[in-house]
């Protein structure tokens, strides 16, 4: 991936990421993307007003990046500017908590059945509303009793392992906290495809991605986890083992956001950025004949897809929208929306909530209105928030593969 331009010059105040912002069409607090990055970036100094506190309306979906035509990183401009409103301002303690779902899920997943049922509970929702200031109607996921690097102790190793003439190739997982504390039965799932693929599956030593820290403006705290991944990650991307992650969020932040927006540079930032893949990127780009061997069962559904704005800053095309075509039985709607929302932890916030939801309000109008079994969708927030919102449920594309199979 071609790292972009930070550069504010090569703006030319066409606004078309102002137009396109899903944020900026949702609310008048946040003036653009336009004119709080490249065009505010231009007056910015360490001795100058710090940027302007629309900033923090932004939820970092990328769009505005995306349908640049001169190619100018907006969302990495804005996100840097939002981290020196982070620096030099007060961070709630919400969003330090927030930013940090390893530490929550290390406690959630100890207390997992009170601490679920808690969850669910309307009183407890409207304390911890007033108390943190997260929004009682947010979806929350809920805790596993045992996490996915408990389930699969077998696979864990901390270093690359030697190459086994029983397997083609040998592929790290990288889980994320999402599967690791929430949904660990789809990393076995994931395991138990790519094995059908003709792959060995190890999973190494890992932590936090750090996105949520990223996106809170908490660079340091964010760089401390991006820089723990690297030292674990990149020995084994430089022994050409390929890093494949099944939440497009993670493997963003491993092959993009650590060197253009946390500035993290060295061999071990381009091997790792050089060798991570999402998943289905992975199948499609690297296993096409053993994908093609793959005997995939009839899955009799009415389905929509959505793309989610992590993915669609890969850059990839839809390589899972690919893979569902090919089930047989599987009806299929693409998501006509750019964005569910929920952009992480924005949708979380209690003064964030409605900007959030009126942001997805079209994707969500589209699965009601759609009949629909389920909702596809290959990032773990975008799940949660679609399912809790549209009452119907969401299931990352491997689920649906595994489905196929029968395997699940």
């Amino acid at each position: 991936m071609n790292l972009p331009a930070l550069g504010a010059d090569l703006c030319v105040k066409c606004n078309i990421c102002t137009a396109a912002c899903p944020v900026a069409a949702a609310t008048d607090l946040f003036l653009g993307p336009k004119a709080v990055g490249p065009q505010a970036a231009r007056f910015r100094h360490p001795r100058l007003p710090l940027p302007d506190s629309s900033l923090t309306w932004c939820s970092g979906c990328g769009t505005c990046s995306r349908v640049c035509p001169h190619g100018v990183a907006v969302a990495e401009i804005n996100i840097q500017a939002k981290a020196r409103l982070a620096e030099e301002g007060r961070v709630p303690l919400r969003d330090h908590l927030i930013s940090r779902p390893d530490l929550l899920g290390r406690l959630g997943t100890r207390l997992a059945p009170a601490a679920n049922l808690a969850l669910r509970l309307r009183p407890a929702r409207w304390m911890i509303e007033k108390v943190m200031g997260i929004h009682r109607r947010a979806p929350l996921p809920a805790f596993a009793r045992r996490t996915f690097r408990r389930r699969a102790r077998a696979r864990c190793v901390d270093q690359p392992p030697p190459p086994d003439e029983a397997h083609a190739r040998t592929v790290a997982y990288f889980h994320g906290c999402g599967t690791n504390y929430y949904e660990p039965a789809l990393g076995e799932l994931a395991a138990r495809i790519l094995e059908m693929l003709g792959c060995r599956v190890v999973v190494p030593r890992q932590g936090c991605c750090g996105l949520p820290l990223q996106s809170n403006g908490l660079f340091e705290a964010a760089r401390g986890y991006a820089r723990y991944n690297l030292k674990w990650l990149s020995p084994f991307a430089h022994a050409g083992i390929p890093i494949v992650g099944t939440s497009t969020s993670c493997t963003l932040s491993l092959k993009h956001d650590y060197r253009a927006i946390l500035g993290l540079d060295g061999e071990a930032a381009e091997d790792v950025a050089e060798g991570t893949y999402d998943i289905f990127e992975y199948m499609t780009l690297l296993l096409p004949e053993a994908l093609d061997r793959l005997e995939l069962l009839p899955v009799r559904a009415r389905a929509l897809y959505h793309a989610p704005c992590q993915l669609r800053a890969h850059g990839i095309g839809t390589p899972a929208l690919e893979v569902l075509r090919r089930i047989p039985g599987l009806r299929l709607t693409v998501s006509e929306s750019e964005c569910c929302g929920v952009a992480g932890t924005y949708g979380l916030k209690r003064e964030k909530y409605w900007v959030a939801h009126a942001v997805g309000a079209g994707l969500l109008e589209q699965v009601r209105s759609a009949d629909l079994d389920f909702v596809i969708t290959d990032s773990e927030t975008c799940r949660w928030w679609i399912s809790g919102h549209a009452g119907v449920p969401a299931h990352h594309p491997v689920e649906i593969v595994a489905r196929s199979l029968e395997i699940i």
